[in-house]
């Protein structure tokens, strides 16, 4: 069969004649897969000995024996018994959390099975807005596997707690939801927002559902009670915030689907299956998706094949965990009848697996073109080239020196009480935690012996030079080293935590130097380094590579100290102020509880 670029990928009422000439064997198939066990996500059922046969991209007949759709030229692959499973779909996810272009992650993601994607592309929005946007929508396009987007809801995420480099608000959303890619809004983390009935977010869900189009969710507060009904009613369709039984009931309950999520360091399913598992809820409402894996992940351990492998050993029958990764996606965002099964009509998006329980990924299909084999891909990335103001968007305004790491105690005093940005490993929400902290020639000093280092908050889309201190807890570094990222989700200045002032200046610096990325310095010295100069989040390089930096990176972190499981993503989130309960922003220190600022130190 002759691939087909994505942009010429036929509808079905383009190609309907021919699945049904195919299918009643009046012309042949351009591939079969024969001898199979099919996994029908629809009847959850597995049917052994059965053939598929795929016609223009799409599947055109599925049943026990497919030799009336052979010809001269139709292309056979021996099942020999194996499973026949639709391709994966990721139902939440950021690219940029891979650090990676959109054909760099596709690269990377489809030898593990994942051939359907809905992605929310609010990082490069606070960093490059609605232009941005549009490029991540058009290289989704011109993939070979199936990149849906939903246009970014929140830059910024909490007006008036943050400044990003561009704002989206109604009148963007208006016009994205006419893109030809554009599967809905993404999610509404501005929550008080809805709940207090903000006239800019109301604006944007009532954009998309005029648009017909799903609005993605983000409650991520534990609180059930009135607040959560109000925002149930705000119109959000899914959620992938929950972390306990509870939120993922109350969800469902709510008419949401529960989205649970396996990132690099979101560990929410476990907590949450035991809704299906357990107290038997009905688990068509139930969704698997990543939200943020970085390239390191990817690499090493797998997408979505790796989050439900995780599903089933946390006791999900396997054939539910697969509907939850595949027809319970496909149905969210209205495409049932496009993808996420092998039936008729269907996009012909296939895995060949011996083991439906550990799940190898043999074979890759996408659109009937073999991908994958073997872990590895059969054809190469697509070419896509971002525009040279993309790569210029790390703008310090001076050399920042080690003074302006410095937290100025009140005059007179020798401690004073500080709150600190506590950390919870392998989860998104911090504790809002106080320390009582030494006064050194008028400067408050950190206290490494309990674990408590600097945090600051570098202005880098306008020039400013500004910089906003403020303490963490939670990384265990030990050693003089700080570590700066540009990727500091969602208004994407750059965090710089540490333990050494000096270190925090050269580390801060440097990533001005190559344009944005993470680096790590120890004594002085800098022992890691992640290029991303685009938009300060993401590489063009392949997955390998930057998953190798990627890991030198993680390495050294633990030589300074850190001990958390991926410190990294724990790093990048310490920004997003939508999140409880402490952040940190170019304006301050922000309490998400309330959301209002709150000073640094206690009186």
């Amino acid at each position: 069969m002759k691939s087909q670029t994505p942009q010429s990928f036929p509808g079905w009422p383009d190609v309907a004649a021919e699945l049904i000439d195919v299918a009643a064997g009046r012309a042949p198939a351009d591939m079969v897969i024969r001898n199979g066990a099919w996994v029908n996500v629809h009847s959850r059922e597995v049917l052994k000995n059965h053939d598929i046969a795929i016609k223009s991209g799409r599947f055109a007949y599925c049943g026990p024996d497919a030799s009336h759709c052979i010809g001269d030229n139709t292309n056979i692959i021996e099942a020999d018994g194996r499973f026949i499973t639709p391709g994966l779909c990721d139902g939440h996810m950021h690219i940029e959390s891979g650090m990676l272009t959109v054909s760099r992650f596709a690269e990377a993601v489809i030898p593990h099975g994942t051939t359907s994607m809905f992605v929310d592309p609010h990082e490069v929005a606070n960093v490059l807005g609605l232009a941005g946007v549009r490029e991540m929508h058009d290289e989704a396009l011109a993939q070979r596997i199936n990149i849906f987007v939903q246009m970014p809801s929140c830059a910024p995420s909490a007006p008036g707690l943050e400044t990003t480099g561009m704002e989206l608000g109604p009148a963007e959303v208006t016009e994205a939801m006419g893109w030809a890619n554009i599967i809905g809004l993404g999610e509404m983390m501005n929550f008080p927002g809805v709940i207090n009935r903000d006239a800019n977010m109301l604006g944007e869900i009532a954009a998309t559902q005029r648009a017909g189009k799903t609005v993605g969710g983000h409650y991520a507060s534990p609180d059930l009670g009135p607040a959560f009904h109000a925002y149930a009613a705000g119109g959000p369709a899914d959620d992938h915030e929950g972390t306990c039984e509870a939120d993922a009931i109350a969800r469902v309950r709510q008419g949401m689907r529960s989205m649970m999520r396996l990132g690099s360091a979101w560990y929410d399913v476990e907590t949450q299956i035991t809704a299906v598992t357990e107290k038997g809820l009905d688990p068509r409402n139930f969704i698997l998706c990543t939200d943020d894996c970085h390239s390191g992940t990817l690499v090493n351990d797998g997408h979505m094949n790796r989050v439900v492998r995780h599903a089933i050993d946390c006791g999900c029958d396997p054939l539910i965990a697969l509907q939850m990764a595949t027809i319970n996606t496909a149905t969210h965002f209205g495409l049932e009848r496009e993808l996420g099964s092998i039936t008729p009509g269907r996009r012909a998006d296939v895995i060949l697996t011996s083991d439906l329980r550990n799940l190898p990924i043999e074979t890759v299909i996408g659109r009937g073109v073999v991908l994958a084999e073997n872990n590895a891909n059969t054809l190469p990335a697509v070419d896509y080239t971002w525009p040279e103001t993309a790569r210029q968007t790390v703008h310090l305004g001076k050399e920042l020196q080690a003074s302006d790491f410095a937290v100025a105690a009140p005059p007179g005093a020798n401690t004073v009480s500080a709150r600190v940005i506590g950390v919870v490993e392998n989860q998104a929400p911090t504790k809002a935690l106080t320390a009582q902290l030494a006064v050194a020639e008028s400067q408050v000093q950190t206290d490494l012996d309990n674990d408590v280092c600097r945090i600051a908050l570098v202005e880098r889309h306008r020039a400013t030079g500004d910089v906003t201190n403020g303490f963490v807890s939670g990384f265990g570094y030990t050693e003089n080293c700080a570590v700066a990222s540009t990727v500091a989700h969602d208004s994407h200045h750059m965090i710089v935590i540490g333990t050494d002032q000096d270190d925090m200046a050269k580390a801060a610096n440097r990533l001005g130097e190559v344009g944005g990325g993470v680096c790590v310095f120890k004594d002085g010295e800098e022992i890691a380094l992640v290029r991303l100069p685009i938009a300060g989040l993401m590489s063009d390089a392949p997955a390998a590579e930057v998953a190798k930096d990627a890991d030198q990176m993680v390495a050294a972190m633990a030589a300074c100290g850190s001990t958390l499981n991926n410190g990294f993503m724990q790093h990048s989130l310490l920004a997003l102020v939508v999140i409880p309960d402490l952040r940190i922003s170019d304006l301050g220190l922000v309490d998400v509880t309330k959301f209002e600022m709150t000073e640094l130190l206690v009186e």
